[in-house]
């Protein structure tokens, strides 16, 4: 019997096993191309990633990322003197509450003693009005030696506003130079043109400069032919200094005018409504206001729109601020209540 014999397998050939560790090898040399490339880029991005932050940290100021030990101790510091602050503030309002009211007194600073003033008064003045600065001198306003006593043992600045000429160095700006070179007792503002229609504005660079140029509880503005009873004033200001933000004066409001030929004509009458009436504010007269209002008018005086009249312009900075609006009788100076503060003379 014949037995048949399948097909025959045949051995592998020697190219085909070539085949097999050359493709293995070509995989392994892919994938360590491919892990290089990854890797390439992962470092890349790292170091952008590195650059960024520093760039970020220059950018804004916080170039370390660790508070270190002199940091750490600043921090208790400050949270320790914010504690006696909070302790020092109740304190206060218990004795404000038992009806103690606070006196003018010094500051000390290191080894040396200063006393900080308790007021700015700047009286309004201006050219050829010497007879009414030489009234206030003889009458409430003390002049040489007394005038610094003024300052130093009652924390009361007094000076005459006063701006410079449109053409600067005339005559009129060399009598109000030699006059202060005698008396010592003006506040000169050189970046005012002066002139009567511009007394708004001169108000508030009054405040501005006043408030860069001494750092006082309060600032008062006054009208050159004011009489001031300053001791009434300072008891006034003492019952005032738990307000930051106070503004303090005979409060009104008035008419508002729309006809050019009238003496208190508003240009800008129209925004005043149909009503045709100011809102609530401190005659021109005499006012005060606190040192965070007067810094408040320093730092925003390019922006602070003014209207025809100083008293209304001040108000008008008032409205949009947390200021506590203070109607003081003992202001109203066209009259004179007893125990007044001031009064025309």
């Amino acid at each position: 019997m014949q037995i048949r014999e399948g097909p025959r397998r045949q051995a592998p050939s020697a190219a085909g096993a070539m085949r097999s560790p050359l493709s293995a090898m070509m995989l392994a040399m892919f994938a360590t191309m491919a892990s290089f490339y990854v890797a390439g880029r992962l470092w890349q991005d790292a170091q952008n990633r590195v650059y960024l932050i520093k760039e970020l940290d220059r950018r804004t100021g916080q170039g370390r990322s660790a508070i270190s030990v002199d940091d750490t101790l600043k921090v208790v510091a400050c949270r320790q003197q914010a504690k006696r602050l909070a302790s020092l503030e109740m304190e206060l309002a218990a004795a404000k509450h038992d009806g103690f009211v606070g006196k003018y007194t010094s500051e000390t600073n290191g080894t040396h003693s200063r006393k900080k003033p308790l007021i700015v008064i700047g009286i309004m003045t201006s050219f050829g009005r010497k007879n009414y600065r030489d009234a206030v001198r003889k009458s409430w306003l003390p002049t040489g030696s007394m005038l610094k006593k003024l300052e130093e043992d009652k924390g009361i600045i007094v000076r005459f506003i006063v701006g410079r000429s449109a053409n600067r160095g005339d005559t009129f700006d060399r009598e109000i130079d030699d006059e202060n070179k005698i008396t010592k007792d003006f506040l000169i503002l050189d970046d005012h043109i002066e002139s009567d229609e511009e007394l708004p504005k001169k108000t508030k660079s009054y405040f501005a400069n006043a408030a860069e140029t001494f750092d006082a509880e309060f600032y008062a503005k006054v009208n050159d032919d004011i009489y001031i009873n300053v001791d009434t004033l300072s008891a006034m200001l003492g019952t005032h200094w738990d307000k930051p933000r106070v503004y303090i004066g005979c409060m009104k409001s008035g008419e508002v005018f729309s006809e050019a030929t009238h003496k208190w004509y508003e240009p800008d009458w129209w925004k005043f409504g149909d009503g045709k009436s100011y809102f609530r504010h401190a005659s021109g007269e005499m006012f005060v206001i606190s040192r965070a209002v007067a810094q408040f008018i320093s730092i925003n005086r390019s922006v602070l729109r003014t209207y025809a009249h100083d008293d209304v312009s001040v108000g008008s900075w008032m409205i949009g601020l947390g200021v506590k609006h203070v109607n003081e009788a003992k202001l109203c100076c066209s009259s004179w209540p007893s125990g007044a503060m001031c009064s025309a003379l």
